[in-house]
């Protein structure tokens, strides 16, 4: 089996190095160590990546300019947000800006090996308590979003409920005796009629608007 190439972006070499040693042993190949999502950047231009991890405070390019610079250029790379901080500014725009998870520090090694699978399936990683805090500010700021509602057919409903749950578009199909292109087709309708840009925010607004 190909192992999954995993680059790993923090400014804390500790950190770097432990991760390192926890991923090569769960059979993942840690193509490189970056320092700041520049460097990150730099390396994708030139090797693949199926995964990176990226911490937010950085110098000189942090991983919120740095997610939305991997996710606009190389939209076929995975980007989980592996930091600290539960800051709403932080959250709001790493996940607006298409990271395909959002997990903390404190998460034990087996939750990051988890998470990095999740998202190579397909799937989108947020800690619940960054999914309940995402919850909590979109109710306050963004209103207009729930009255959209209306709009998304039964069956679109249906996909977003297993998105926020985690299913990725292959089992989805599957459970709706359906073909992952159709589902696909769905994806787009509810990304439009909502005015979202990726498969997160739709799990969020789910979340958002039934949990």
């Amino acid at each position: 089996m190909k192992k999954p190439k995993v680059l790993i972006v923090d400014d804390n070499p500790a950190v770097l190095d432990g991760l390192k040693i926890i991923l090569e042993l769960e059979n993942f190949d840690v193509v490189s160590l970056c320092t700041n999502a520049k460097e990150a950047i730099e390396f994708l231009e030139n090797r693949h990546v199926d995964v990176v991890l990226m911490d937010i405070r950085m110098p000189v390019m942090d991983g919120i300019e740095g997610t939305f610079n991997i996710k606009t250029k190389f939209p076929n790379v995975k980007v989980i947000i592996l930091t600290t901080f539960c800051e709403k500014d932080y959250i709001e725009k790493s996940l607006s800006f298409g990271a395909d998870g959002y997990i903390l520090k404190s998460s034990d090694a087996k939750h990051i090996v988890n998470s990095i699978l999740s998202v190579l399936d397909g799937k989108v990683v947020m800690d619940k308590e960054i999914a309940l805090y995402v919850s909590d500010v979109l109710k306050r700021t963004s209103k207009q979003l729930f009255e959209k509602t209306q709009n998304l057919s039964e069956r679109e409903l249906e996909i977003a409920k297993l998105i926020s749950q985690g299913y990725s578009n292959k089992e989805i199909a599957r459970m709706l005796f359906i073909s992952e292109g159709t589902v696909r087709n769905y994806i787009t309708s509810i990304l439009q009629k909502l005015n979202l840009k990726n498969r997160t925010q739709i799990a969020v607004y789910y979340l958002t608007k039934f949990s």
